[in-house]
C-alpha cells in the first residue's frame, strides 16, 4: 500500500539553506521584507512560515501572515518584490509557502527600523548587507553600453598582489595600491563583473579571492 506523504514535509527535511528559510511566526513586515529582498538579490528562494527552526510545525493564520508579506514585500521592499504564495495544510495546521524568484531588477531594498534602505544577499542560511562594491557591481550589470575593460598598472597590480597572497580587502587595495577607497571600489566591482574576482560578502571585513579559472588575455 502506497501512502500519500505531503510535500510540505520534503521541503521542511531539507533545513534551512541558501534558498530555503523557515519563519516561526511574522510579527514585524520590515524582517521579512530582508529576507524576501535577500532571495530576490541572490539565487531566489522560499520562507515556510509556521515553522520553527527545528522544523517542527507550529501554524499560521494564514491571511493575517499573507498581508503581512504582501506589506513586506509592496511597502517595504523596494523596487516591489514579486512573489507566489501556497497553503500547507498539515493535521489542521496551515504552513504558508511564499516563493520568490530571482530578480532581474537587482538591486532590491528592504527598509529597516530607521527608515534607512538596505540592500541584502542570501548565503546559506543567513542574509548579508550587500556592500558598495557589489551594488557597484549590480549597477555596472544594468549599463546597457557594457563593460570598457581597461588592464592597466593598478589591476595589475591587483592580480598579481592576489597571485601571491589569498585575498585582499578593499582597504589593503587602496593601500597597496595607493588609490582612493572608491576608485578602489570601482575597480573591484569591474573585476566582479568581468568574474576575475570572487567576493566573500558573508566574511567581515568583505575579502576578495581572484578566480582561477579566469584568463585575463580573454577579457579585452
Amino acid at each position: 500500500m502506497k501512502l500519500n506523504v505531503n510535500p510540505i514535509f520534503k521541503l521542511i527535511a531539507q533545513g534551512e539553506h541558501q534558498q530555503q528559510d523557515f519563519k516561526y511566526c511574522i510579527n514585524d513586515s520590515r524582517k521579512i521584507a530582508k529576507s524576501l529582498v535577500a532571495f530576490a538579490n541572490t539565487d531566489g528562494g522560499r520562507l515556510l512560515i509556521g515553522v520553527k527552526d527545528n522544523g517542527n510545525i507550529k501554524g499560521v493564520l494564514s491571511d493575517e501572515e499573507f498581508y503581512m508579506v504582501e506589506a513586506a514585500a509592496n511597502i517595504y521592499s523596494k523596487p516591489k518584490i514579486k512573489f507566489t504564495s501556497q497553503e500547507w495544510n498539515v493535521e489542521g495546521k496551515i504552513v504558508l509557502e511564499i516563493f520568490v524568484e530571482k530578480s532581474a531588477k537587482k538591486p532590491h531594498f528592504a527598509e529597516d527600523e530607521t527608515r534607512k534602505w538596505i540592500a541584502y544577499i542570501r548565503k546559506d542560511d543567513e542574509n548579508f548587507i550587500a556592500n558598495p562594491v557589489l551594488l557597484k557591481k549590480w549597477k555596472l550589470q544594468k549599463n546597457k553600453k557594457g563593460l570598457r575593460f581597461r588592464y592597466d598598472e593598478t589591476r595589475e597590480l591587483l592580480i598579481s598582489y592576489l597571485n601571491e597572497n589569498e585575498n585582499i580587502t578593499l582597504s589593503k587595495f587602496a593601500k597597496v595600491a595607493q588609490i582612493t577607497h572608491i576608485q578602489a571600489e570601482n575597480i573591484l566591482a569591474e573585476l566582479l563583473l568581468i568574474n576575475c574576482l570572487n567576493g566573500h560578502f558573508e566574511q567581515d571585513p568583505v575579502y576578495y579571492t581572484l578566480n582561477k579559472d579566469f584568463d585575463i588575455n580573454k577579457a579585452y
